[in-house]
């Protein structure tokens, strides 16, 4: 009877040792090391939507601001229009004092500034922005009566350098020899 204890012994010894010398031929668990907690830092943000002229020189400007921060979840929505009606149909109820009735059809005109993803990468900073600059057009042709509607949408990573305008974003327009254009100023709030 002491035979199998001894064997069993011997046994429960050999694996264990084995074992112990397993773990210790294994290569270590990595450890991953934390990233740094970046600091947050916090940027006014100045959008000029402008229109040039045909001299390159501005004609009208509208600024925009808001506050953006480098926090992983930051985003910032600017939103400035009104509903502008357009006659759709028109008709009168016959007879000599006629009743005209018009029915509209409204269209949103503005500013919609939409920042996403702000992040700083060495002296610039990056953000995902999407502009969209809807206006109701002056007519150039006396007999035109209808209202035009322009539409400008632009969507893009823009790279803004820390305190200088940048334009980030423009389109010619399509009756002069004009453009309209977005510039941005990012500066460090302190």
């Amino acid at each position: 009877m002491r035979k199998p204890i001894l064997t069993y012994s011997l046994l429960l010894f050999t694996l264990s040792f084995g074992v112990g010398t397993f773990a210790q031929d294994a290569p270590a668990t990595p450890v991953v090391a934390k990233e740094a907690a970046k600091p947050v830092h916090y940027y006014h943000l100045s959008f000029v939507v402008q229109e040039v002229g045909e001299d390159n020189k501005p004609v009208n400007s509208r600024v925009y601001t808001t506050t953006v921060t480098t926090a992983t979840s930051s985003h910032a929505s600017m939103r400035a229009g009104s509903r502008i009606p357009i006659p759709t149909t028109s008709y009168s109820s016959g007879g000599e004092k006629a009743l005209v009735n018009t029915q509209f059809q409204y269209v949103d005109v503005g500013v919609n500034i939409d920042v996403n993803a702000v992040h700083e990468i060495d002296r610039q900073l990056a953000l995902d922005l999407s502009a969209d600059v809807t206006g109701v057009a002056t007519g150039n042709e006396p007999n035109l009566h209808q209202p035009v509607v322009r539409q400008n949408k632009w969507q893009s990573v823009a790279f803004i350098p820390i305190g200088k305008p940048t334009v980030v974003f423009s389109s010619d327009s399509l009756d002069s020899k004009g453009n309209l254009q977005l510039l941005v100023t990012a500066t460090l709030m302190q």
